[in-house]
């Protein structure tokens, strides 16, 4: 049974491929690699192969018309983020969102934040 792409679930390692992919749009292994080396220390061929596997998952997308091969997240932030939080919502918040919302603004939130959550929640109570 194949499944749907936004159900696999990326690992840190991935997830930290995908968030340069989504800053920097579609790249070359050495971009990515440079990019990633400016934060920690990850060899080239390391970068290269959690991409091949991330393509064999299908979280990113690789375009071989050139020698240097080029890769681009499969799914938006938005598709992954989503995904990623529906299933943290079920394992560890019983299916709960309000609980999720509830710890999340236990811990330290800004005044900031507070205010863009407000706006948020404006903007919903808007909605027809």
């Amino acid at each position: 049974m194949l499944r749907d792409k936004t159900e696999i679930k990326p690992t840190e390692a991935e997830l930290s491929l995908l968030n340069i992919l989504w800053k920097m749009g579609p790249a070359t292994v050495r971009q990515i690699h440079e990019t990633v080396s400016q934060t920690q220390k990850t060899g080239y061929t390391t970068v290269l192969k959690i991409l091949q596997i991330m393509h064999e998952k299908t979280l990113v997308v690789r375009d071989e018309t050139n020698r240097a091969h080029i890769y681009a997240a499969a799914n938006s932030e938005t598709v992954t983020q989503s995904s990623l939080l529906k299933d943290l919502v079920l394992k560890a918040f019983g299916g709960s969102t309000s609980k999720l919302v509830m710890r999340a603004l236990d811990n330290s939130t800004s005044k900031e934040e507070i205010e863009d959550i407000r706006q948020l929640l404006n903007q919903l109570e808007q909605k027809p």
